[in-house]
């Protein structure tokens, strides 16, 4: 591998004019085929080596959990894949970032207090179910940027930041660090916003949500990953007016707010060419709504309520239909008009219908939906009506259901890796007619206990043809690249 990167640069170095001309040409072509498709890809991953490209948010560049590199492994080695690096990392449910040469995660340092004798924040009793109750609990979150290459820590930005969420999931951050050129931007669980220079971690400016909007923290966070689009950085924050927020990437400025939901939820924001313009979506604890990116007005709502305004997987879309789902069997297909201006709840869940998947966002492709659905359930269905073509409990317990399984899905041209929640990372065919595992390998250990359930929800970012993922200890990276590639 670092005899054929060493050859391509001999060759640039001296490749001809004309040769110059036709990469500039080709990739020209490939910048206006993904405007005219509708994709919203960044210079920086366009732009990147022949074969190879970044990962500079979540869900990889254009938010759609697409791994557009080719030379990528068929099959695990039975020792598993090359470990390349790893690093050691405090808490958090945080993805890490790449982009140009460096991995960028958050994660916490909790204080040496005990967590049971933290303070309650509760008026009265506090609820009897631990999912709910909230406790204070000191410590820091930071943002580390590491060195692709070996994984040594270059910088990292810490603040302080005392937990008020619910205890129980008080792990650490949540949202994955959104990369944009020369800056990255991150948001606490707490909602500390930053923009900070990636060179060296200098803060360019920051925002408090809960000193500027009057937030009231949600039960598990401020979790929703922050969207550029153009010159603009989008947010979930919450309160009256505020549920979207727009500023300006480059100083902070308050552009728009629009929305009053009565809690923002946890999904985050994403922007598709629907009906032949952008909308951003945002779909919150009361309604999936379409937005004016640059300002803010609304096209279209259509109420669809989460159980415990757990709005977490992102929409996703195909074509002018959206599907969402959510906690407590929430799922539906919203069809948008011809003229992107009204919409429609085409189709709503049940228990037969649509895969109501509570930690992970749905993959659409050909009118079919995969999913990972309650107690680890993953299955198929139809877009167009939500009929179910398939389910297996294969990629998380096997052959049961478990509290809160979970699988992260990736594509990698015509087939998927699957990211459990056991550390594990399967590759797999999926169809209408089925799930076909190819190969499995465990990655990392699972580290977080939830229901008696000892796992890791952190998604992984795919790029440079290798894997980087985290626990509550450490990141890792491993090279996904075919041998001799």
């Amino acid at each position: 591998m670092k005899i054929l990167n060493c050859f391509q640069k001999t060759l640039i170095s001296v490749e001809s004019h004309e040769f110059v001309m036709l990469k500039i040409s080709l990739r020209l072509s490939f910048i206006f085929l993904s405007v005219s498709s509708g994709l919203i890809l960044p210079f920086s991953s366009i732009l990147a080596e022949s074969g190879t490209y970044d990962w500079p948010q979540w869900l990889g560049s254009n938010r759609d959990a697409i791994w557009r590199e080719d030379g990528i492994l068929d099959s695990f080695p039975i020792d598993g894949p090359d470990l390349r690096w790893r690093t050691p990392l405090g808490s958090g449910y945080s993805g890490p970032s790449v982009s140009d040469g460096r991995v960028f995660v958050m994660d916490r340092l909790a204080s040496k207090s005990n967590p049971a004798l933290a303070k309650l924040l509760h008026d009265g009793q506090p609820p009897r179910n631990i999912n709910f109750v909230r406790k204070l609990l000191p410590g820091k979150e930071r943002l580390v940027c590491l060195n692709e290459a070996d994984g040594k820590i270059l910088w990292h930005h810490e603040w302080d930041c005392p937990y008020t969420t619910v205890a129980a999931y008080a792990i650490g951050p949540r949202a994955t660090p959104t990369i944009d050129g020369d800056r990255v931007y991150t948001l606490g669980a707490e909602g500390n916003l930053f923009a900070i220079q990636t060179k060296n971690g200098k803060v360019i400016w920051s925002h408090d949500f809960k000193k500027k909007h009057d937030l009231k923290i949600p039960e598990w966070g401020t979790a929703s990953h922050p969207l550029v689009h153009g010159d603009i950085l989008i947010c979930i924050v919450g309160g009256s007016g505020s549920t979207c927020v727009a500023y300006d990437k480059r100083t902070g400025r308050e552009l728009w707010r629009a929305l009053s939901a009565s809690q923002p939820g946890y999904c985050p924001p994403v922007v598709r060419r629907i009906s032949g313009f952008d909308q951003l979506l945002i779909w919150h604890s009361d309604a999936l709504e379409s937005l004016n990116p640059k300002t803010g007005d609304v096209y279209w709502s259509v109420p669809i309520k989460p159980t415990y305004a757990m709005a977490i997987g992102q929409p996703v879309v195909e074509g002018n239909r959206i599907y969402v789902m959510g906690y407590n069997r929430i799922s539906g297909c919203v069809e948008v008009s011809k003229e992107g201006t009204a919409a429609k709840l085409l189709w709503k869940g049940s228990t037969r219908r649509g895969i109501p998947g509570v930690h992970n966002t749905a993959f659409i492709q050909n009118g079919l939906v995969y999913a990972c659905g309650p107690g680890g359930r993953y299955g198929c269905i139809r877009l167009s009506d939500g009929e179910s073509l398939w389910s297996t409990f294969a990629p998380t317990e096997g052959n049961r259901r478990a509290t809160w399984a979970n699988v992260f899905t990736v594509r990698n041209g015509n087939r998927f890796f699957l990211a459990n929640d056991y550390g594990e990372l399967i590759i797999a065919n999926l169809s209408a007619t089925g799930y076909k595992e190819l190969s499995r390998a465990k990655l990392i250990e699972p580290t977080h206990q939830v229901a008696g359930r000892t796992l890791v929800w952190s998604h992984p970012a795919f790029a440079n043809r290798s894997v980087y993922l985290r626990n509550d200890r450490e990141i890792r990276c491993y090279s996904l690249a075919k041998p001799n590639d």
